[in-house]
């Protein structure tokens, strides 16, 4: 299996490279060469099967041996052991035909553990076979942060960097990055949003004398490495509401792109959906953007689902990709254009590609409160205000042949004061975290400025060029 990036001018690699590498030399993003699919009769065969089982199936075709078999189940089956709930991403029922997917059940409550926990010892096992160490960096919401610093924290090997935009996360979500004080964690708040965050790693990226001399690699959902293990749980809620011979339509909080981009890799691997509905807040450029044909950049709304007031979708570019027919030179001068006036658009071939299986709409902020308050007095659900907005979407969803599933990507404790003002009921945090609030933080502030990152890096990182 081999890796191509979106944009055509960076090296094919394989898998273990392209995870390494993250962000393609040449600015784009890797996805694979060709599709692997998996016949009906083995998606069928997933039903009943443990998680750990049913992504070694899923991730296994992606990998094509550069990690042998029996380590790569060992890796699988320790990064999902310590989930608190034994199926990892139980299936709760909120109304008929509806079900909510809780991807929130690993250490920092967020779906991105769901991924973070198998990126962190593939990348440990990449380096301890070639005697490496490596700088790891990442931008975050909110979600991303926590989780990758607590998939990366200890590790010899490496040193992560997060940044988060100043005063725009939970303070539950910041003190979960804040409060971890392992030697080879830096938290660094940017004076910005996080759109900011965002560009400043990938302007790292870009600067590539820096980026060999510090050994740095990614954690954002820019590394195709995230992305193959989200596709797993689709394929698991997929088979318990009884495809292939059911085709479910996912309902995805969407952001940055990548949860959803996984929904459709689980398409093009041979799982039967019957669509893909991006669910957004009132930063909304996806849906504008599939509804006028222009992506075009706004400002940032604050919302209560900060992890996705959000512009600038960094994962959309794969889509592009693919609906360009794999065209690298449109994605390129699509992207392009984005960094020189903030819009491009799309061709009528990519519109076209996309609405086969993808949906948008928004929630607003009231209609979020709304669907939080009365999922609580229907079913004694507590939601997050992210899994909230996709909540609200389904629920105006007309499918009735087909089984919703809404993605829960976060615990209501996250969000405390969110949830609070919905509902009137305060979530606690589990007795892990209960002590959370009081424990001590380390953070560095910095200004929005890639040279002032990039100086910070070389003065902490353990990492040197080979």
């Amino acid at each position: 299996m081999k890796y191509i990036s979106t944009r055509g001018g960076a090296p094919v690699l394989g898998f273990c490279d392209a995870v390494m590498t993250g962000l393609a030399r040449d600015g784009g993003l890797y996805v694979p060469q060709a599709w692997p699919t998996l016949s009906g009769a083995k998606i069928a065969g997933l039903a009943g099967k443990p998680f750990a089982d049913v992504a070694f199936e899923v991730i296994a075709p992606f990998v094509d041996g550069e990690i042998p078999d029996d380590i790569l189940r060992e890796i699988v089956g320790a990064a999902y052991a310590g989930f608190s709930h034994e199926a990892v991403t139980p299936l709760v029922q909120l109304a008929p035909n509806h079900f909510v997917l809780e991807l929130f059940h690993g250490p920092s409550l967020a779906f991105k553990d769901v991924a973070m926990q198998f990126l962190a010892p593939v990348i440990d096992h990449i380096l301890g076979r070639a005697g490496r160490r490596a700088t790891i960096i990442g931008a975050t919401s909110g979600d991303t942060g926590s989780a990758a610093i607590e998939a990366f924290r200890g590790r010899d090997n490496i040193d992560i960097f997060i940044l988060h935009p100043k005063g725009r996360t939970s303070e539950i979500q910041r003190r979960q990055m804040t409060t971890v004080l392992d030697p080879n964690v830096y938290n660094i708040a940017i004076e910005g949003n996080f759109d900011d965050c965002q560009n400043l790693v990938k302007a790292l990226f870009n600067d590539l004398q820096f980026r060999d001399e510090v050994a740095l690699s990614g954690v954002n959902s820019i590394n195709w490495g995230r992305i193959v293990a989200q596709i797993t749980y689709y394929f698991v809620a997929a088979v318990a509401l009884g495809g292939p011979a059911r085709a479910p339509l996912f309902c995805v909080p969407t952001g940055n792109f990548g949860d959803i981009f996984a929904g459709y890799c689980a398409h093009r691997m041979g799982l039967p959906l019957s669509g893909l509905v991006i669910a957004t807040n009132e930063n909304d450029i996806l849906r504008r953007a599939l509804e006028t044909g222009r992506y075009q950049v706004d400002t940032v709304i604050p919302t209560t689902s900060p992890s996705m007031d959000i512009q600038i979708s960094s994962n959309f570019e794969r889509l592009l990709f693919e609906a360009a027919d794999r065209e690298a030179a449109v994605v390129e001068r699509q992207m392009a254009a984005l960094k020189q006036s903030g819009s491009f658009d799309l061709t009528p071939a990519q519109r076209e590609f996309i609405a086969q299986i993808f949906t948008a709409a928004t929630a607003t902020r009231v209609q979020v409160a709304e669907t939080q308050k009365n999922t609580l007095a229907a079913t004694g659900c507590l939601l997050d205000p992210h899994t909230a907005v996709a909540a609200t979407i389904a629920g105006q969803t007309n499918a009735p042949q087909h089984p919703i599933v809404t993605l829960a990507t976060a615990d209501p404790a996250k969000f405390p004061d969110a949830v609070m003002a919905a509902t009137g009921v305060r979530p606690a945090l589990p007795p892990q975290l209960a002590d959370l609030t009081s424990r001590q933080e380390r953070v560095n502030v910095l200004a929005n400025e890639v040279g002032e990152v990039e100086q910070f890096i070389l003065a902490h990182t353990r990492a040197t060029k080979e």
